[in-house]
């Protein structure tokens, strides 16, 4: 098997340094002083779990690698639809793309029977742009629970969870699922293949959708937005709207908002994605995990002021973001 990481960060490098210990041929794809690391030392991982290095071939060049079996995504989704230089060599006739990310896919509604199979959800897949980069029959969902962090160039520090569920858009359980499945389970890592992998995909979002978004509005970490009185009890009413959407889109949320909140306390002064993009000045991921729920709530007819709202102040502050304020 041959597999392409695209964007080896945290995540990224963390799998391709299991499946290089599982035997595959794994090919990083990352630059700058990341690059420069892995290719000096590989990937040193450092886990609770026991710490190990892996030696996977990294460059910045994919058409070096050509095509390959599956190529795993760990780039952020507002980054898909630009990555067309970087995919495109990697895609053969039967390349799968495992598309590693948080909120609502750009697959959603493909392969879904029912009033929306098909429907293409703009705030995700502005005008197909992200379709024409990545077909949908090639996507593979993949709903992402490890937290790591890069703690400097080329080391990776687990810091919890070690499950990756995929699964097809349209509920099968096919056997490029469960060959990928099998090799990242021999690197160490749990990775079932879900039937509707959707409802995992709005269990993770409950969490995204408010945690993500305050934190930036905020400052400050999981643990602090829950020890306040009031942002606890604003980000159970965004759970709540978002269960609704869930509902009316037919996934099932099996998970309850009491559950979700002592989760996300348990993490403690931990800094959301979306935070950390912020402090370092980059485009935050918005429209696949708030932007594309209110999208989806017009459709279905929820009510979500609380969701539009957010969605409203968080977008602004990302334009001042892009603009440089």
């Amino acid at each position: 098997m041959r597999v392409a990481v695209l964007g080896a960060g945290a995540i990224g490098a963390y799998v391709g340094a299991s499946l290089c210990r599982a035997g595959v041929e794994v090919h990083l794809v990352a630059r700058g002083p990341h690059l420069a690391a892995l290719r000096d030392q590989g990937v040193q991982v450092l886990s609770p779990r026991g710490d190990f290095t892996a030696h996977p071939n990294a460059t910045d060049r994919p058409e070096e690698i050509g095509p390959v079996d599956h190529v795993f995504l760990g780039l952020k989704a507002n980054a898909y639809a630009a990555a067309s230089h970087l995919v495109e060599p990697l895609l053969g006739p039967h390349t799968t793309v495992i598309g590693a990310q948080n909120g609502i896919p750009w697959w959603y509604f493909y392969g879904l029977p029912g009033p929306y199979q098909g429907r293409r959800i703009e705030s995700v897949d502005p005008g197909g742009a992200v379709t024409k980069v990545l077909p949908l029959h090639r996507a593979v969902g993949c709903v992402v629970y490890p937290a790591t962090v890069i703690e400097s160039p080329g080391v990776v520090r687990h810091l919890e969870g070690t499950r990756f569920s995929i699964g097809e858009p349209d509920r099968t359980i096919s056997s490029r699922c469960t060959e990928f499945a099998a090799a990242m389970i021999a690197g160490g890592l749990k990775c079932p293949v879900e039937e509707d992998l959707r409802n995992d995909i709005w269990i993770k979002l409950m969490g995204n959708i408010s945690f993500n978004p305050l934190s930036a509005l905020t400052r400050a970490t999981m643990a602090g937005i829950c020890r306040h009185k009031g942002t606890k009890a604003l980000v159970a009413t965004m759970m709540e709207e978002t269960i609704e959407v869930a509902r009316l889109v037919g996934a099932q949320v099996s998970v309850s908002i009491e559950r979700r909140l002592a989760g996300a306390e348990r993490t403690g002064e931990h800094k959301t994605s979306t935070l950390q993009d912020l402090e370092r000045g980059r485009p935050m991921e918005l429209d696949v995990l708030l932007t594309a729920v209110v999208e989806l709530a017009d459709m279905v007819g929820a009510d979500v002021p609380t969701l539009r709202a957010i969605a409203a102040v968080a977008d602004l502050l990302n334009q001042q973001v892009a603009a440089g304020a």
